[in-house]
């Protein structure tokens, strides 16, 4: 039997803060396997090449470039549209189990940008040619399109192959995603990319198997978390049919905070070291409300007009700054930006951080590295 709202124990944003920077791997670097990460983490967001291996290198003890590039190119990591419609990094086998499930978001993302080009067009014979090309061999999204485009004459090739890419689950070629390539993706149906690597395909998930999984990665959450991070709706219903199985806080606002009985919730005066948080990373993106490690004062220093999420600094578990890096010849150097006045030990924390981070990233030997504070 559900417990009335206010006998529920309410969980602070402190609280919240920890249980979160727990599950993402923040409060202490894991000894785990990109593998064991990644599935962990509910994927890495990935429509930039560097930033999912930044991500990993804040979470991860003893993580080099390497790893995460070899297992893209044996592919137990796949790069490939999913959750929001937006590119990620997935095991091969949450790739599958996933994308089916994540159709709906693909396609009101496709007709939100191509609906009118597309008005009229016969999308389901576009999608068997585009299938049929893909056969042949991989493509990039341009090939695809001007090649759908000598069929489909007076149509934008970018919308044609926008609508395959959106009815397709694609995987994303190696070295396309790996450090440092800013190369066109070679396009290859999930499947023939995964056929052959031994593995036995996965069951389809199922949207309560994926409430579970975000509650594991992110919780403890709201059902409209769930939303802003999936981008699939219908999360109600799924929380009617798990409630016995999940344990239920309230939040500072008497908001409903759904979350697995064994999940870590460390206390929330666990000390959280300084730590660099990558651009674009899920921490900043899997929430509704992100006040539980971004205040709404700051939010505009860190998401922009123009769609960039940047870099973070984690001081004491939340957002208190913003860091980049700036290289100039041989010299590499992480710029900080803080919001507040930082203390001498924060500051040092932060320097020690940053300084690692530009040892991880290095192009080579001989480059300088520095650190800058305004």
């Amino acid at each position: 039997m559900a417990l009335p709202r206010a006998a529920r124990e309410v969980l602070s944003l402190r609280a919240l803060n920890r249980a979160t920077l727990a599950r993402q791997l923040l409060l202490e670097r894991r000894k785990l396997s990109v593998v064991q990460a990644v599935e962990r983490l509910a994927g890495l967001q990935a429509q930039a090449p560097n930033p999912p291996y930044i991500g990993l290198w804040s979470r991860l003890e003893g993580f080099g470039r390497d790893q995460l590039t070899e297992a893209m190119r044996k592919r137990r990591i796949v790069r490939l549209s999913t959750l929001r419609s937006t590119l990620h990094l997935m095991t091969a086998a949450d790739a599958l189990a996933w994308r089916p499930l994540l159709e709906p978001v693909h396609q009101r993302g496709l007709l939100g940008n191509h609906k009118r080009a597309l008005d009229g067009l016969d999308r389901a014979a576009v999608v068997a040619a585009g299938k049929a090309l893909l056969g042949e061999r991989p493509r990039t999204g341009t090939e695809l399109g001007q090649a759908l485009a000598l069929q489909w004459q007076g149509r934008e090739p970018a919308s044609l192959a926008a609508l395959i890419r959106n009815n397709l689950p694609l995987a994303h070629l190696p070295p396309a995603g790996s450090w440092n390539s800013h190369q066109n993706a070679v396009l290859q149906p999930l499947g023939d990319w995964l056929a052959d690597t031994g593995e036995p395909p996965p069951a389809p998930a199922t949207q309560d198997d994926l409430l579970l999984r975000y509650l594991a990665a992110f919780g403890p959450a709201t059902l409209a978390d769930a939303g802003a991070w999936s981008g699939l709706t219908g999360w109600k219903a799924v929380a009617e049919r798990l409630r016995p199985q999940l344990r239920v806080f309230a939040g500072a606002q008497g908001e409903e905070l759904f979350d697995l009985p064994r999940a870590p919730r460390p206390d929330p005066d666990t000390p959280a070291p300084p730590r660099l948080v990558a651009e674009w990373d899920n921490l900043l993106l899997a929430h509704a409300d992100r006040t539980r490690v971004l205040s709404e004062a700051h939010k505009p220093r860190v998401f922009t007009a123009n769609g960039i999420v940047r870099g973070t600094v984690l001081l004491d578990g939340f957002v208190a700054g913003t860091w980049k890096v700036e290289r100039d010849k041989r010299a590499a150097t992480v710029a900080l930006e803080p919001f507040t006045r930082w203390s001498k030990a924060e500051r040092l924390g932060v320097e020690e951080e940053a300084l690692r981070l530009l040892a991880f990233a290095s192009d080579g030997e001989g480059e300088s590295h520095a650190v800058r504070l305004p």
